[in-house]
């Protein structure tokens, strides 16, 4: 008798896992779609009409660079020592 309870619990619990499966599979989509939808979403749509460039590429000029030449050059032992 044992024997058959014991299968009849790991039926129930194999198919009640797969049912809560699906389901957190569903969950786990809407909670996606929520925090674009509430967040992302808005936030982009706020920087898009105010024209908001938040990588401020628009100063790069023609070179369509950021690169910018070092202040202080040179190779001397104590600037060397003071990174490491």
């Amino acid at each position: 008798m044992s024997d058959q309870v014991t299968a009849l619990r790991q039926r129930l619990f194999e198919g009640w896992m797969a049912i809560v499966a699906r389901f957190a599979s569903t969950q786990t989509q809407l909670l996606l779609v929520l925090f674009y939808v509430t967040l992302i979403g808005p936030t982009s749509l706020v920087q898009w009409i105010a024209r908001r460039d938040q990588l401020d590429k628009g100063g790069l000029g023609d070179s369509n660079s950021a690169w910018q030449p070092s202040e202080s050059g040179g190779t001397d032992l104590e600037r060397a020592k003071l990174l490491s």
